[in-house]
């Protein structure tokens, strides 16, 4: 098994944490980056596989796919242990919800900060959304009750929140120390670790609870 990545790609750290929990065997590959050209040129097997010529991409012998939710799917049928979706039905669907809703409601609002460091609204929407995560996890350990996709998701795309100066507040007491427990995990520490690595190579600023897992 094969997985292309880059060294500041959220979705492709979230495919290669998922991985790792698994325990799965699998090369990596991370495809050139530079901060003022970006993923240009793409790689070649980027392209020819993901119509949208970004990474994520993974290959697992004649099996070729994109989007790192699609690569959770196959990883929790390929391998159903240790189990990253909750088995009961309606707890399945909560943490798949949270999971895309980390991907398609909170990150949206990440990027145009990105482009923009006062893009209207943007911090305004982050912190209802750590509001709202502060309310779901409530007493329990993880999102979605066991730990799961969903708490990989909010958790890479929680860590570009926070570099893009969006973080969370002393309102959000439960979350920081979920994302402490996130921290704490093996894979989690490698991935994160690796990328603020990166980070602090280029010579960029982390957020203190990135420094200590890259430290």
């Amino acid at each position: 098994m094969k997985l292309y990545s880059g060294p500041l790609s959220m979705f492709g750290a979230k495919a290669e944490i998922a991985l790792r929990e698994k325990g799965v065997d699998f090369e990596l590959v991370m495809v050139p980056f530079e901060m003022k050209t970006l993923y240009e040129p793409k790689h070649p097997e980027v392209l020819r596989i993901n119509p949208k010529r970004q990474v994520p991409v993974l290959i697992d012998g004649d099996l070729e796919l994109f989007d790192s939710t699609q690569i959770f799917e196959y990883l929790e049928t390929l391998k159903p242990e240790p189990a990253l979706w909750p088995a009961e039905p309606k707890a399945r669907a909560r943490a798949r919800l949270l999971e895309h809703k980390s991907d398609e409601v909170y990150f949206p609002h990440i990027i145009r900060l990105m482009g923009d460091a006062k893009a209207p609204g943007a911090h305004e929407a982050a912190a209802r959304f750590y509001d709202e995560m502060e309310r779901t996890l409530g007493d329990r350990e993880w999102l979605g009750g066991n730990y799961s996709y969903a708490d990989i998701a909010f958790y890479m795309a929680q860590l570009f929140g926070d570099r893009m100066g969006a973080p969370m507040s002393d309102a959000h007491p439960r979350l920081q120390a979920w994302r402490a427990r996130m921290g704490a995990r093996p894979p989690v520490r490698q991935v994160a670790g690796a990328m603020g690595r990166y980070l602090l190579s280029i010579g960029r600023k982390l957020p203190a609870f990135l420094t200590e897992l890259s430290t």
